[in-house]
């Protein structure tokens, strides 16, 4: 049975180097470097739950707040097994970058838990999703950090919190606390299809600036949850045939398109992509190595390494999950010549709506969806052109070029808060 690859990796010393990288290029002195490569707060908490079966367990949680120097910190919880402080650490600074990059007056901030969410009973998830919030209430808040859904959390676990919070703050009514709720209590329409839909519209964006037809243009999407759904809907949409996609236990080929509608809905009955009629099963490997137009990697961090990035053919990669490129994978994708849409900017939907939702929950005033998809598609076209013009000036990769503008942006907060001097 495919599995989709785990990787040994310490993903925080991988952003610390790309932090050096970006203020080496700048000339900033050391001081920027030294304010931004260490968390504002680091807290890890217990979380007593009692199980169904009546034993008590004790799992680990954590929450990183990387920096507010351009406003409350923001960033999403994810339960998983897996989940380490340093990952937890990497993707707060990647946040941090994320929303710099996309113009939010916001900072970067990650959650998590240490546990198998698909193990638990619903009364055991919402038990842990209150004790989460219990143990780090006194270091949320509207105004200070904004947890979000990540992975194995979704709007209806962001509904248990947001009460438990409610009822730690004596009844006060805050929805602005968190984001990804469920629309009743204060969502913001859009949201659920955020990230994936941001990942389609830069694609097509570096498709129209590389002067590639999209039209029956071939995509292949590794991981098939809330994010590669979103964009296999919005390219199929778009003309783009979908010849492949894969979930954690392998995936389907179609060489003539996949019905993403069809797929979809298997998908939600079957929770597999296995048994769905297509031209061939794949495995997650293989499915990186297509000759595809457009690579989609929405699944798990380190999918492409210094093993898998020889063999991709794709023109386009557009990273959709967080960290999927390693620094040695991609290394020999930017020698290759193959074009990478960075995930801080490919996947800077998710925190672009959850901004807006948290704008209209602190105006308690909500708008229609093509505002919210007027809003996402401007920030993210003015983005990526900003970030295409300076890879373009500077002859460097968009990685490279994406940093350069995310601690730029920085940088002029810390230098307008007096803490680092002017170059």
């Amino acid at each position: 049975m495919d599995k989709l690859a785990q990787t040994t990796r310490e993903p925080y010393q991988e952003v610390c180097a790309l932090l050096q990288e970006a203020t080496t290029a700048l000339g900033f002195d050391s001081d920027v470097y030294n304010l931004l490569y260490k968390p504002l707060r680091t807290v890890e908490v217990a979380i007593p739950v009692r199980m169904d079966d009546g034993r008590l367990v004790s799992y680990t949680g954590y929450r990183v707040q990387h920096a507010d120097v351009l406003g409350p910190t923001k960033g999403g919880i994810r339960f998983h097994p897996e989940v380490t402080l340093s990952e937890v650490k990497a993707l707060a600074m990647w946040m941090s970058f994320k929303c710099a990059l996309v113009g939010l007056p916001l900072g970067g901030a990650k959650g998590g838990v240490i546990v198998d969410a698909k193990s638990l009973s619903g009364k055991e998830l919402e038990r842990v999703s209150r004790g989460y919030i219990r143990a780090l209430a006194s270091v949320l808040g509207p105004e200070q950090d904004i947890p979000a859904p990540d992975i194995n959390t979704n709007a209806q676990v962001m509904g248990w919190m947001v009460d438990e919070y409610q009822l730690l703050n004596r009844g006060r009514h805050i929805p602005g606390m968190i984001t990804g709720k469920p629309l009743t209590l204060g969502g913001s329409k859009g949201r659920t299809e955020a990230t994936g839909r941001g990942v389609g519209l830069t694609v097509i964006e570096a498709l129209k600036h590389l002067g590639l037809p999209l039209q029956n243009a071939t995509a292949a999407i590794q991981g098939f949850g809330n994010v590669g759904s979103e964009v296999a809907k919005l390219l199929s949409a778009k003309g783009v045939r979908i010849v492949a996609v894969s979930g954690s236990k392998g995936g389907v080929y179609a060489k003539q398109g996949l019905p993403i509608a069809d797929l979809i809905e298997h998908m939600n009955l079957k929770r597999s992509l296995l048994d769905f009629p297509s031209d061939a099963p794949i495995s997650n490997e293989a499915l990186l190595a297509l000759d595809v137009d457009i690579l989609i990697p929405a699944a798990l961090g380190g999918q492409i390494n210094e093993e898998t990035a020889p063999k991709v053919q794709a023109k386009v990669v557009a990273e959709g999950a967080n960290g999927p490129t390693t620094p040695a994978g991609d290394k020999i994708l930017t020698e290759r010549g193959i074009f990478v849409i960075p995930e801080i900017l490919a996947n800077a939907g998710g925190v672009i709506v959850s901004y807006l939702e948290w704008v209209q929950n602190q105006a308690n005033y909500y708008w229609p969806i093509e505002r919210i998809y007027d809003e996402l598609e401007q920030r993210l076209q003015t983005s990526f052109k900003e970030v295409f013009a300076k890879s373009t000036a500077l002859s460097v990769s968009m990685r490279q070029a994406a940093y350069l503008v995310a601690v730029q942006c920085l940088y002029e907060g810390l230098l307008a808060r007096g803490q680092v001097g002017m170059k």
